[in-house]
């Protein structure tokens, strides 16, 4: 296969019609750059790029795109705004709390600049929709917070042969990187297997620095523009690393997989990643009503159980439920936290992914009486506690 240097890499998008004299008044500072001028600002008018999640990521680089005048900007996302949102996704507002992200983005691209035009997904991406939805497209730019996603969304783009601009963030680090099959590497070469599930905690699970975001959106915009004018040497076959604690970018160097299948179809993303649900293996559960229920029974003394909190000290500083005894995820799976086998157990988490973990393994270690709290403290505190924060 013939590999194309990341600085021989030719313009993505053909210059498109004329600047406007608004067009020229707005980009006039892209206009009298040296090496960008007129020509890659046609380009980037011409351009059609798709960029998957309207988060922490899209925020910087829904803005950027939009200011630098990328003419058509899709939107893939089916979240709603929550206000724990605000603290890092800043291209929405306290009045879009409840509005649907790629709605409140919209609304903000367009403040900014309404020469472009916004088309909206709000869908989530999977694999009978990728494939035309990214078509319509030049590049994508993979803002996802999850493994099935990240995986889809570069098996896509290697199939429709577009490259594919790429970053993750969680805690206090990030990494960007530029994918695209025929003239460099993809995200399969860069991680060929998925993480077991539970390994590598979620935003959500293990928090993020908000202007972590900032940092690496702008990192994917940049290579977006980039790509689409031709300009300057691209990420393809570089992986860049940010530590924001000790403000240091490290390099590594990716190489395409000689032994690597080429993807050809779309597969099943959360059993690729062992997220898919299992036949057979639903678990013992109680809802939060239940929960509070028996926890006046213990109170009152006509009962006798114990209340796991799997989640991590941080969170529980946050909020917690009364009567929780702490017993973080990984002290109970690697049998450094070992409840006692003769009483009833209750097991909760944050949203009832990770408790459902514990319980599993609990079941699978012999235990009898073992359950899940479902919705976890997400639903206590809507449900039970509503003066307490949600996080």
């Amino acid at each position: 296969m013939t590999t194309l240097a990341a600085q021989d890499l030719p313009a993505l998008v053909a210059p498109g019609p004329e600047l406007t004299r608004e067009e020229t008044v707005r980009y006039s500072r892209h206009l009298i750059l040296p090496g960008f001028g007129v020509q890659a600002q046609r380009r980037l008018k011409n351009a059609r790029v798709l960029v998957v999640g309207a988060g922490g990521l899209g925020s910087p680089i829904l803005l950027y795109l939009a200011a630098a005048g990328v003419g058509r900007i899709g939107i893939v996302d089916d979240d709603t705004v929550e206000e724990s949102n605000l603290q890092r996704q800043v291209v929405h507002g306290m009045a879009d709390v409840g509005r649907t992200k790629a709605e409140s983005a919209r609304a903000a691209v367009l403040d900014l600049n309404p020469l472009v035009q916004v088309d909206l997904h709000p869908v989530r991406l999977d694999a009978d929709n990728a494939l035309d939805i990214l078509a319509g497209y030049d590049l994508v730019l993979d803002g996802a917070d999850n493994f099935a996603t990240r995986y889809l969304v570069s098996d896509a783009a290697e199939i429709l042969g577009m490259p594919c601009v790429w970053g993750s963030i969680l805690r206090f680090d990030g990494q960007v990187s530029v994918f695209w099959s025929g003239h460099g590497p993809t995200y399969r070469d860069l991680y060929p297997q998925a993480p077991p599930p539970g390994e590598v905690p979620s935003c959500a699970e293990g928090g993020v620095l908000g202007v972590l975001c900032a940092q690496i959106g702008s990192v994917m915009a940049n290579e977006a523009i980039k790509l689409i004018t031709g300009t300057g040497t691209t990420l393809l076959g570089r992986l860049l690393v940010f530590d924001a604690l000790e403000m240091s970018w490290r390099e590594i160097r990716v190489r395409r997989d000689p032994a690597r299948t080429r993807v050809t179809e779309l597969a099943d993303y959360e059993a690729f990643c062992g997220i898919a649900p299992q036949p057979g293996a639903d678990l013992p559960e109680v809802t939060v009503e239940q929960l509070n229920a028996l926890l006046a029974e213990r109170a009152a003394g006509r009962a006798d159980f114990d209340l796991l909190d799997v989640r991590e000290p941080d969170e529980r500083a946050i909020v917690s439920i009364d009567g929780a005894t702490p017993a973080p995820r990984g002290t109970v799976l690697a049998g450094q936290f070992q409840p006692a086998r003769d009483r009833r157990i209750y097991v909760h988490c944050k949203s009832g992914a990770r408790s459902a973990e514990v319980v599993r393994h609990l079941l699978e270690q012999g235990y009898a009486q073992v359950w899940n709290v479902s919705g976890g403290i997400l639903d206590w505190v809507r449900r039970i506690e509503p003066e307490k924060p949600a996080y």
